[in-house]
Formats: C-alpha cells, sequence, structure tokens
C-alpha cells in the first residue's frame, strides 16, 4: 500500500521525517530548509506518480515555532523544482519542546491522470537515481533522482509508469508491481530513504529517449 488516497478527484500523498533537523538529539542534523524540502520531495513524487497535480501543501511541525518558515522554504523549493505552485498551510506544535526534530507534509493534487492500464509483460523496468538514506543523501547528491529530472520523465510518451522508492527498497517496489524478482547494479533491499531514487516503467519504443533524458538508467532483469 502506498502512501497515497484517491477520492473525490484528488489525490492525497504524505510523508514523515523524525530525528532529522537541527536539534541536539537529531540523528541527521541539518537545516530546516532541508528538512522541508526532502520531506515535501517525497509527497510531491508520490502524488504526481498516482496521476496527480500538486496545489496545496499542509505541513505538521513539531519542531518549534522557529522552524516553520524554513520549513516553508524548503517545501516551496521543492514545489518550484516539480513544476508546481502549492498553497501552504498547517500547524506547530508550541505548547510543547520536543527533543528531536519531527515533520509531516501532506500533499493534495487534482487528479489529472489514470495509471496502471497497462500491460506489465511489454515494459522494460529500470531505475534512475540510486538508494541513499541519512546523511548519504546529502554526501552524494549527484545520485539523487533530481525532481526536474522524475517530471519530465513522468510526462514522456511510452513511460507508463513512476514509482518513486521508499523505505522498503527497490525489490520491495518492484515485487509489488510485477509479482516477479529482479536483479540490476544497484543495491536493491536498501532505503531510498526521501525517495532518492525511482522506478520507471518504460515501452521498448521509448527506452532511448528515456536514456537521454535521464542518462544513467539502472535497468532491471528477471
Amino acid at each position: 500500500m502506498r502512501d497515497v488516497i484517491k477520492t473525490n478527484g484528488l489525490i492525497i500523498a504524505t510523508d514523515n521525517s523524525g530525528a532529522v533537523g537541527n536539534k541536539q538529539d537529531d540523528i541527521v542534523r541539518v537545516p530546516y530548509e532541508t528538512v522541508g524540502y526532502f520531506s515535501a520531495r517525497v509527497a510531491l513524487m508520490e502524488c504526481v506518480a498516482a496521476g496527480g497535480e500538486p496545489f496545496v501543501a499542509i505541513i505538521h511541525n513539531f519542531s518549534g515555532d522557529d522552524a516553520w518558515l524554513l520549513l516553508c522554504e524548503g517545501v516551496k523549493q521543492a514545489a518550484s523544482e516539480i513544476g508546481c505552485t502549492l498553497e501552504l498551510t498547517g500547524s506547530t506544535e508550541s505548547n510543547f519542546v520536543m527533543n528531536q526534530s519531527a515533520t509531516g507534509v501532506v500533499i493534495i493534487g487534482r487528479h489529472i491522470r489514470n495509471i496502471d492500464q497497462f500491460d506489465r509483460n511489454t515494459v522494460r523496468y529500470g531505475v534512475i537515481g540510486k538508494p541513499l538514506v541519512g546523511s548519504e543523501v546529502l554526501e552524494n547528491p549527484d545520485d539523487v533522482a533530481s525532481l526536474a529530472i522524475f517530471k519530465k520523465i513522468n510526462s514522456m510518451s511510452g513511460v507508463e509508469s513512476v514509482i518513486p522508492v521508499g523505505s522498503k527498497g527497490i525489490r520491495h517496489e518492484l515485487e509489488q508491481i510485477t509479482g516477479k524478482s529482479f536483479e540490476c547494479g544497484l543495491n536493491l533491499e536498501k532505503s531510498s530513504g526521501p525517495a532518492t531514487c525511482f522506478i520507471i516503467a518504460v515501452q521498448e519504443a521509448a527506452v532511448e529517449a528515456v536514456e537521454q533524458t535521464a542518462e544513467i538508467v539502472h535497468w532491471c532483469k528477471t
């Protein structure tokens, strides 16, 4: 089950982040702009992948009043990169102070595209980006699939589906889609953190165009 609901013409996606931020007990210490960016990134990718056009972001901030505007800036940056404009709302826990940062982002989009209506036996599956988690995300920016590439690939003719990879890894996502086991040149079990990579399902006729756009595609084989 993906972190997405389709209801009443809307696509609703969500993502959470814990122990990532600028508090003393955080496991990964980063500015709150970065927290907002990567939290929004995941939910935006899930919304778009499910056929949504994002237009609202709801931010749940458990890191204090000082973090609010910074989280909003990160969310806006992610929205800009994926090519949408978001109205922002949300709430801050200001009654109590937590020892670690926590953030939730909900993205609401208009359902503009039906997906998953293709023959899963006639497409090639590949991965763009690499699975990264924690500090690896900031240490290896060139291995993080960009939101601009994600958007462009998603809109290409012959690309039947794009699937952000989450904490359960590439193999889990592929098996959920196809019921088959695949291999490729990446660690298929590793968490992809804030969706640093995504799976594509591509018709053979579109393979060359996808390779030219993404530059590096890790093709999967059964």
